[in-house]
């Protein structure tokens, strides 16, 4: 018998983290991990464009389970003791980021401006993951100014992250030979 993906439990607007407590689908943790979601996908758009770079791919596709563990991370109900065993990040996680934004760097031109969205799709993308990145790390910021325990090492890896894709953004636009969009405000 196949698997059913709906349960109806939702219907009433109200949704379980893990550990079974009960709280409204509009609850911040909820967003928070709902958005990190978003950004999950957008990476995995991201990764499409990129099936010739197949080092690159092979990171974000760790990327992409890390989000999973901090989706799983904000899943939880902080003050409940849960059955199921939860990954975790490691600070080696965050070094792999910077790592990874220090060599592409060493390729790319000095940031003489800002520069705004754009030049090929694959940039366009990485650029709107980056901005969800930022909503997903406001949430999260959200949920510790409300004295929500969210894990240390969660702030850190999407901040880290959303770096880690304005130089993806920049990098692909250099590797496909795109110029680019330098912001020129009027004045």
């Amino acid at each position: 018998m196949a698997f059913k993906i709906y349960t109806k439990t939702g219907d009433k607007g109200k949704t379980a983290l893990i550990g079974g407590t009960k709280v409204p689908k509009s609850d911040l943790r909820i967003d928070a991990y709902g958005t990190v979601d978003e950004l999950n996908s957008y990476i995995g758009l991201v990764s499409d464009y990129l099936t010739s770079y197949p080092d690159t791919v092979s990171l974000l596709r760790e990327i992409q389970d890390r989000l999973f563990t901090i989706g799983a991370s904000l899943a939880c109900d902080p003050d409940k003791d849960t059955k199921m065993r939860i990954p975790d990040l490691h600070a080696a996680d965050i070094t792999l980021l910077e790592d990874s934004i220090d060599k592409m760097n060493e390729v790319l031109p000095e940031m003489k401006s800002f520069i705004l969205p754009g030049g090929h799709v694959a940039v366009s993308t990485c650029h709107v993951a980056r901005c969800v990145c930022r909503r997903a790390e406001r949430l999260c910021v959200g949920l510790q100014e409300q004295q929500q325990f969210i894990e240390p090492l969660v702030l850190q890896y999407v901040n880290r992250l959303s770096d880690y894709l304005f130089v993806l953004a920049r990098w692909i636009g250099h590797t496909f030979q795109v110029a680019e969009i330098p912001w020129k405000p009027r004045v």
